[in-house]
Formats: structure tokens, C-alpha cells, sequence
């Protein structure tokens, strides 16, 4: 990797001049008791890490981000008129839907694929990408969350990723997988209702990933911890890989949340039994 950037008016110390935010609000004065999250939107690399030694390829498959979500997401908060923060780079800076203490955080191999740009880093250097990325992000999450706190709203709590048709040589059979843990407010009538869509839809329940997994960080650290009502919506990537894609699903998403996110009864702090 090259030299640093010229940090001396910059508070994250590897974004240069000329890099991306590490975080994106979309909507942001959105009036939907809504906050949607997009932890693997980008697969943006700053310029200094040269690619992680990666090729322009590489970086358009699913291990560099998770294809199709900043379209979703876009999409999807004018559906629901809810703000959203989207990551500004790719997991493999940092994967910000995993812990710290998680060695997947910053993976040396992803899927079989050796990362460069991620070999032997230094304690230091790892310190700066946390400063500069995760934290960021996790902080962004939080303004928000204080902006409904602020309003005395309970928000619902809405993460979206995406999955690959095919892992390890395993068709995926599933549109749309639903992954949750504890609280099944949002999760289980959603199932039901994307169920009853007239395109029968095959609707995975924790799959192909599960909720209960400790890799679903985002989701533990600011929804279920506090109570909030929440989801994590998995989307099968070739069908938001593009913009009409994405539109699509966008529209069949809030269709099934409508009712759901009507209900008043649904922004309250849950408490598991």
C-alpha cells in the first residue's frame, strides 16, 4: 500500500481528499418511524489502499459488497419515507455487521479469495480503520436513533443485505430470507404476508443466514439490545441488481410492511419474556 493521506484537517485518518464519507444518510428528515441500514451498501476502497491489491473484478462480486442493497435502499426509504445510513466502503475495510473481536471483521481470505491489502496489518493500522470506518458508522446509527429518541418514538429498526444465488455450489432457493432472533413483531407477519404474495415467493425463515448467528451485528448492537422492533432482510441479489429490480422490490417490501409499520402498537421497547 502507498503512503498515507494528507490527514491534517481530516478526522478519519485513511479517507483522502478525494475518497467517499465513511457513512451516507439517505432521507434523512424522512417522517417514517422507519431507520433502515445498509452495513454492506459500498464496495468503495480509498484511494491509498490501492484496491487492497485487489483487481476491479474482484471488487464487483459479492465478497467486496452486498450487490444490489444501495439500490434497494434507496428505493425502499421514498417507499416508506424513512431516513437511512448506508455504508461509505466495502466489508472487506472493515465489515461493519461484525464484532471487533470477530477475525471475519477485516478478512484476510473471503470466500477462498486472498485479501493483499489486508495481510499482516499492524495494530496501528487496524486502529485507524476503526476509527476511520466502523466507528463512523456505528456513530451515525446512533444520531439517528437519538433524533426519534429526541421525538419519543421507539423507531422500528430495518437492515438490509443481500445473498448470493449460489454458494459453494448450492443453489439458494429462496427470493428473500427473513432473519431474526428474540423479538418476532416484525418478522413473523412479514413472512406471512411476502408469503401471500401472488408470486409465491419462496421466503426463507433465517435463511439462508440465521438471526441468531453473532455475525448479525448491526442488528444486536443498536435494535435488540434496545428493544427496538427490528429485522434484517435478506434479498437474493440478481433480483436488485439493477434499478428496476430493486423498484420492484422495493414496492413488494413495503406493501408487506404496511400494515405491519401502521400498527401503533409496534413502537414500543420489547420485553422478552
Amino acid at each position: 500500500m502507498s503512503s498515507q493521506p494528507d490527514i491534517s484537517e481530516n478526522p478519519y485518518p485513511l479517507i483522502g481528499a478525494d475518497d467517499p464519507p465513511p457513512y451516507s444518510l439517505l432521507n434523512e428528515q424522512g417522517k417514517g418511524k422507519v431507520l433502515i441500514v445498509g452495513d454492506h451498501a459500498s464496495n468503495a476502497i480509498p484511494g491509498h489502499m490501492r484496491q487492497l491489491g485487489l483487481d476491479d473484478a474482484t471488487l464487483q462480486q459479492h465478497i467486496a459488497y452486498d450487490i444490489g442493497t444501495h439500490k434497494l435502499i434507496t428505493h425502499l426509504s421514498q417507499h416508506l419515507d424513512a431516513p437511512a445510513v448506508l455504508a461509505g466502503y466495502s466489508r472487506l475495510v472493515v465489515d461493519l455487521n461484525r464484532s471487533l473481536e470477530d477475525d471475519t471483521s477485516m478478512p484476510e481470505i473471503s470466500d477462498n479469495t486472498v485479501i493483499p491489502g489486508n495481510q499482516n496489518m499492524s495494530t496501528a493500522h487496524r486502529q485507524q480503520r476503526i476509527h476511520s470506518f466502523f466507528t463512523p458508522y456505528r456513530q451515525a446509527i446512533e444520531m439517528m436513533l437519538h433524533r426519534f429518541k429526541d421525538q419519543e418514538i421507539v423507531p422500528a429498526f430495518i437492515s438490509i443485505h443481500s445473498f448470493t444465488p449460489e454458494m459453494a455450489g448450492i443453489v439458494r432457493p429462496w427470493h428473500c430470507g427473513i432473519l431474526w432472533d428474540k423479538d418476532p413483531r416484525i418478522p413473523l407477519p412479514l413472512m406471512r404476508n411476502l408469503r401471500a404474495h401472488p408470486d409465491a415467493f419462496n421466503i426463507g425463515d433465517n435463511e439462508p443466514y440465521s438471526g441468531k448467528h453473532p455475525a448479525d451485528y448491526t442488528i444486536d448492537h443498536h435494535a435488540e439490545a434496545a428493544g427496538l422492533p427490528h429485522v434484517s432482510i435478506e434479498i437474493r441479489q440478481d433480483l436488485v441488481n439493477t434499478e428496476d429490480g430493486a423498484e420492484r422490490w422495493a414496492t413488494i417490501l413495503d406493501d408487506a410492511l404496511r400494515d405491519i409499520l401502521a400498527d401503533p402498537g409496534l413502537y414500543r421497547v420489547w420485553q422478552s419474556i
